[in-house]
């Protein structure tokens, strides 16, 4: 039922088109005409030829009868049930019955006849009067951010030492802020690179505290990631004393070595040695050396590769808090020194001369006649004066000297310079003014008068070269400090941990 009424509807909307265009024309039809046609004419419609096209009086599309079909064509249903109606015998008034006309699937469909322009038949989808309904279905995707930080110790380490590097980098973007505070809030310094990549800790931590950073990054893509975490310091079991001489304002002498001195030996040198610097001026060449002294600490010697120049302003810098020695044990408070290099004195001792030769910036001062130990002379080696570079290292105007093996214990003696710590001393001995400057009979000091020990000891100063020439059993670490001179210096770069 529902199908015959809608064409039937169809039908009188045809019928009456066809009348008003059999009005205007004596034979209207859609498209071109062909020989042997059979179109649509007034006042009835003509039985359908083999002909494909519907013959016209005018070849111009568009025309009443052209889109009357057109209206037919969009008017029927295409999910109708294909079964064919006929249309009323006739349209208008009078003539022969028109041939029967079957409709299918909403297409009219006449023998031989093609589809009317403006139907078009796809799947799913209607085009009528040029206008196409589809149904289009569009999936948003959310990309994540493309920017990446990272940290370096991780954010949320703990346990770090307060003097390792801390850096904060990102990657497919750029820092933009960068925040470390401590608990108390109080802003750590610290700086973004130029490139805006990463961010490097500008200054120490302190031992046992938690800091928390906050900040964030841009990435490439535009936009935004939070830089957020938190790092917390270890808290030492020992914390290493470090003492550096010569000390803050001395004047040394020009064979006197910077000594920072530990109170543990470090597990890695190597991390130690990096946070300890000597800067002078004018530029120096020298180099450091592990040694361990006679009071049983290690240390690093900095000594320059020839004597010192006159003046040199020395600065030595002990950067160790922080610094992992090792075992629990943890570098103490920093330590700087500032000292200077005096004049440039050199003592020339030669025990065959039985002579002492001082000299200023390479200019003679001073000839004292001398007696030096009698070892060489009446073959014991524990009395023979050392061949070597001595280094003045202790100033005594009173002292009490004592060996028990050669019967003398606490002797009182004046104007004492000690230049090793095997008991090697310049000072006044009375009991051998006559034998000075002629014969050798100390136990291995070198011997002078009251008056030029005295002279001698107001000249001298710690870290003063003392060389010492002519006998047979050369300076060694085996005499105690300060050694460090008795060494090649080929030798001596190589005992650097770097």
């Amino acid at each position: 039922m529902y199908s015959a009424r809608r064409l039937y509807s169809v039908a009188g909307v045809l019928t009456l088109v066809l009348a008003v265009a059999a009005c205007t024309s004596g034979s209207v039809g859609l498209g071109s005409g062909g020989a042997g046609s059979t179109g649509l004419s007034a006042p009835g419609i003509a039985p359908a030829s083999s002909s494909p096209s519907i013959s016209t009086s005018t070849s111009t599309p568009g025309t009443a009868a052209s889109i009357a079909l057109q209206t037919v064509a969009t008017s029927v249903d295409a999910t109708a049930p294909s079964t064919s109606s006929v249309l009323p015998s006739t349209v208008g008034s009078g003539g022969p019955p028109a041939s029967p006309t079957t409709v299918t699937t909403g297409i009219t469909k006449n023998t031989g006849t093609t589809k009317p322009t403006g139907i078009t038949k796809a799947t799913g989808i209607m085009k009528t009067a040029g206008i196409t309904k589809t149904t289009k279905t569009t999936r948003s995707v959310v990309l994540p951010p493309v920017a990446r930080v990272t940290a370096l110790p991780a954010f949320g380490s703990s346990d770090i030492s307060p003097s390792q590097p801390l850096i904060v980098s990102v990657t497919k973007g750029t820092i933009r802020t960068v925040t470390l505070r401590n608990a108390a809030g109080k802003v750590v310094k610290g700086a973004i690179s130029k490139d805006g990549a990463s961010w490097s800790l500008g200054e120490v931590l302190g031992y046992g505290k938690t800091y928390t950073v906050s900040g964030s990054a841009m990435g490439t893509d535009g936009l935004s990631v939070p830089i957020t975490g938190t790092f917390s310091t270890v808290e030492p079991d020992t914390r290493v004393r470090v003492i550096v001489s010569p000390g803050d304002g001395e004047v040394v002498g020009v064979a006197a070595p910077v000594i920072v001195r530990f109170g543990m030996e470090p597990q890695d040198r190597v991390v130690v040695e990096k946070h300890v610097k000597v800067t002078t001026t004018p530029t120096v060449e020298g180099a450091w050396a592990w040694i361990k002294h006679d009071d049983g600490a290690w240390a690093m010697d900095w000594r320059p590769k020839a004597y010192w120049p006159a003046k040199t302003k020395v600065h030595v810098e002990a950067d160790v808090y922080g610094v992992d020695f090792g075992g629990g044990s943890y570098g103490g408070d920093d330590v700087t020194s500032d000292f200077t290099i005096g004049r440039d004195q050199v003592v020339y001792a030669n025990a065959k001369s039985h002579h002492i030769v001082v000299k200023r910036e390479g200019r003679t001062v001073a000839d004292y006649p001398a007696s030096y130990g009698s070892g060489d002379d009446i073959g014991d080696p524990n009395r023979v004066t050392r061949s070597g570079i001595h280094v003045v290292n202790e100033l005594l105007p009173v002292h009490k000297m004592s060996n028990p093996a050669y019967h003398y214990v606490n002797v009182t003696e004046y104007w004492d310079v000690r230049i090793s710590n095997n008991g090697e001393f310049i000072h006044q001995n009375q009991k051998t003014v006559d034998q000075q400057g002629t014969v050798n009979v100390s136990h291995g000091c070198v011997n002078l008068s009251a008056q030029n020990a005295k002279a001698y000891f107001k000249s001298a100063l710690y870290g003063d070269p003392v060389e010492v020439t002519g006998t047979s059993v050369q300076l060694s670490s085996a005499d105690g400090d300060l050694y460090d001179w008795t060494i090649p210096w080929t030798k001596w770069v190589s005992m650097s941990a770097l």
